[in-house]
C-alpha cells in the first residue's frame, strides 16, 4: 500500500491535534465510543460524551440539542449491537435523522459516521441494509461529512466465527478478511475527526489480508476448541453469500499495524 493516504491524514490533522476542538461523540459509552473519547481527550480535545448514560437518546432525539451545542465535530458511533436485528433499519434511520437535524441546527462543521467495509455488498442482510441507509442519510444531509468504513474488529472475530456454527461444526465461506484492532480504529477516527471533512468514504483496515478459515483455525487452536471447520462456497456470512473479496477494503484504505497473529498472542496466548 502507498503511504500517501496515511501521510495526507496526518498532515491535515497535525495542526489541530494540540488544539481544543469541541467534539461530541454519540455512543460514547460503547466499546468504540469509549476508545475514541480516550484518544481525543489524550490529544487535548474538548469532548462531550453523548449516550443513554449521559441522558442522550439518539433514537428519540432527547438531549441531542444540548449535546451538539457549539460542537465543531460530531462523531456518530451508535449501534444496535446485532447483525440479525430487523429493527436495525428503524434504529439507524430514525437516529440518523435526529442526529443530522440536530447537527444542522447546531451548525456542526464536520459530521462523521462509522460504517463497515463491504456494506454496499452485504445489503441482503438487515443490519448492513440499515447501515447503507445510515450512510445515504449522511450523504444527502448537505452537512460536511466523512463516512469511515472499518473492516471487522479483531476483538469480534470469535463471535463472528461462532455465528457460522451448526451441528456439524463451523461452516465458513472461502473469503478473505483484513481485520483491524479496535484501538487502531479509534486512533484513525480521532485523527480524521480533527481534519477536514472529505464528503466521501474513507476505508480503514488491518495490515494484512488472511483467509477467514485460516484465521478461524488458528483461533480455535489457540483456545483449544476442537470443533471441525469446513470451507463451503455457499456457507453464509450473516445470511449473505460472499465472494472472496467481499469483506476486503479498497486499495486506498488506511491501514493499522497490528496483525491477527500479534493480536492473538496478546489476547489469548500471552
Amino acid at each position: 500500500m502507498s503511504p500517501k493516504p496515511l501521510l495526507l491524514v496526518e498532515q491535515q490533522s497535525a495542526m489541530r491535534l494540540r488544539g481544543d476542538m469541541k467534539i461530541t461523540v454519540v455512543g460514547a459509552s460503547g466499546m468504540m465510543g469509549s476508545k475514541v473519547v480516550r484518544e481525543l481527550e489524550r490529544d487535548g480535545q474538548d469532548v462531550t460524551q453523548a449516550s443513554t448514560r449521559t441522558g442522550v437518546d439518539a433514537f428519540t432525539g432527547h438531549g441531542l440539542a444540548a449535546a451538539f451545542a457549539d460542537a465543531e465535530v460530531v462523531i456518530d458511533l451508535t449501534d444496535t449491537g446485532s447483525f440479525g436485528n430487523r429493527d436495525a433499519l428503524e434504529f439507524f434511520r430514525q437516529a440518523g435523522k435526529n442526529m443530522l437535524r440536530a447537527a444542522k441546527e447546531a451548525g456542526v462543521g464536520h459530521y462523521i459516521a462509522l460504517s463497515v467495509v463491504g456494506t454496499d455488498r452485504l445489503v441482503e442482510n438487515d443490519y448492513f441494509r440499515a447501515k447503507m441507509v445510515q450512510e445515504n442519510l449522511v450523504r444527502a444531509s448537505g452537512l460536511p461529512h466523512t463516512i469511515i468504513r472499518s473492516t471487522q474488529f479483531l476483538e469480534y472475530f470469535e463471535g463472528i466465527i461462532n455465528s457460522t456454527a451448526d451441528e456439524r461444526g463451523l461452516r465458513l465461506p472461502p473469503a478473505m478478511v483484513q481485520p483491524i484492532a479496535a484501538d487502531e480504529t479509534a486512533t484513525w477516527i480521532s485523527r480524521i475527526a480533527v481534519g477536514a471533512a472529505r464528503r466521501a468514504v474513507i476505508e480503514i483496515a488491518g495490515p494484512e489480508a488472511i483467509e477467514l478459515n485460516e484465521l478461524a483455525r488458528e483461533l480455535l487452536t489457540a483456545t483449544q476448541d476442537p470443533r471441525p471447520i469446513s470451507v463451503e462456497a455457499d456457507a453464509p456470512y450473516f445470511g449473505v453469500e460472499l465472494a472472496k473479496d467481499t469483506l476486503l477494503p479498497n486499495e486506498h484504505a488506511l491501514e493499522g499495524t497490528v496483525t491477527f497473529h500479534d493480536w492473538l498472542y496478546r489476547a489469548v496466548l500471552a
